[in-house]
C-alpha cells in the first residue's frame, strides 16, 4: 500500500484494532483480533457467551488494556489511555446493566456526563445552556416529560433509554451498545432499534453487541463474529449468516 493509500484508509477508519490479544492467566481470551470500523459504520458484534465479545470492547474502552496488538481511534494510539481519557476522545459505550445515579433526577444524571465533556475540551457553558442540552437529549430518547423524575420511577426500557442519553451527553464519535434490548418486548426492541438508527443518522458510528438476532440483522450493515476469542467471519449479515463455520460455531448447525 502507498503511502497515500495508507494515509487516506487511516482516515477514513474511526477504529483500527491490529492483532489484539489478551490474556488472564493462561487463558487465552482474546487471539490476534483484527478489525476496522469506518467512519458512519453500524457494525453488528455477536457470539457466543465466552466468545470474548466483552473483552474485546473493554480493550477498545480501556477498562482492559490488551498485553497484544494495538488500538487506534480517530487517527490516534489509545494504547496505555485510560478510559476516562478515550471517552474525552469521542468513544463511548452503554452497558447492558445500567447504573445511574439513583439519587438524582434525570437531568442530573445527564448534566454529569455533559459537564464532563465540557471540562474535558476547556469550553464554558451558561447554566441555562447545559440544562438546555440536557432536556435535548432526553427528548431524543423520549424522557422529557420525566426529566425531574428519579431513575426508579422508569421502566426497564426507559432506563436503557436513560443509559444510550447518557452515553450520548459525552457527545461521542463512536458509541458501543452493550445489550442495550436485553430483555425488552417486540415494541421495545423496535423503540431502541429507532433509536440507534437515528443516532447513526445523526453523524454517530454504532457498534451493537446483541444476542437478539433479529435486531442485530436489522440493524446491521455488517456484522462480525467471535468465538473462543477468535474472529470467525466479518462481512454483510446475509453472508455472515451462511458461513458454514458461523452455522457450526455460533447456531450450533
Amino acid at each position: 500500500m502507498t503511502e497515500g493509500a495508507k494515509a487516506e484508509s487511516t482516515m477514513t477508519n474511526l477504529l483500527e484494532i491490529d492483532n489484539v490479544g489478551k490474556r488472564f492467566g493462561g487463558f487465552v481470551a482474546l487471539e490476534n483480533i483484527s478489525l476496522d470500523v469506518p467512519v458512519g459504520e453500524r457494525l453488528g458484534l455477536i457470539g457466543p457467551n465466552g466468545s470474548g465479545k466483552s473483552t474485546l470492547v473493554n480493550c477498545i474502552c480501556g477498562t482492559l488494556h490488551n498485553e497484544q496488538g494495538s488500538v487506534r481511534f480517530d487517527g490516534r494510539a489509545v494504547d496505555g489511555l485510560a478510559a476516562h481519557q478515550r471517552t474525552r476522545l469521542g468513544l463511548a459505550r452503554s452497558f447492558q446493566l445500567p447504573r445511574p445515579f439513583a439519587s438524582m433526577n434525570l437531568i442530573d444524571n445527564i448534566r454529569i456526563p455533559l459537564l464532563y465533556t465540557v471540562a474535558a475540551r476547556g469550553a464554558r457553558h451558561k447554566a441555562h445552556d447545559v440544562e438546555a442540552r440536557c432536556v435535548d437529549l432526553l427528548r431524543q430518547v423520549g424522557l422529557d416529560a420525566k426529566a425531574r423524575r428519579l431513575p426508579r420511577d422508569l421502566t426497564q426500557v426507559e432506563m436503557r433509554k436513560l443509559e444510550l442519553a447518557r452515553a450520548m451527553a459525552s457527545e461521542p464519535k463512536l458509541l458501543i451498545a452493550d445489550e442495550a434490548m436485553a430483555g425488552l418486548t417486540h415494541s421495545e426492541i423496535e423503540d431502541i432499534l429507532a433509536l440507534l438508527v437515528r443516532l447513526n443518522e445523526q453523524g454517530v458510528t454504532v457498534i451493537l453487541i446483541e444476542h437478539i438476532m433479529r435486531a442485530v440483522m436489522s440493524f446491521s450493515r455488517r456484522l462480525v463474529v467471535l468465538v473462543s476469542g477468535r474472529k470467525i467471519a466479518d462481512g454483510r449479515p446475509d453472508d455472515v449468516m451462511r458461513d458454514p463455520e458461523v452455522e457450526r460455531a455460533y447456531l450450533g448447525q
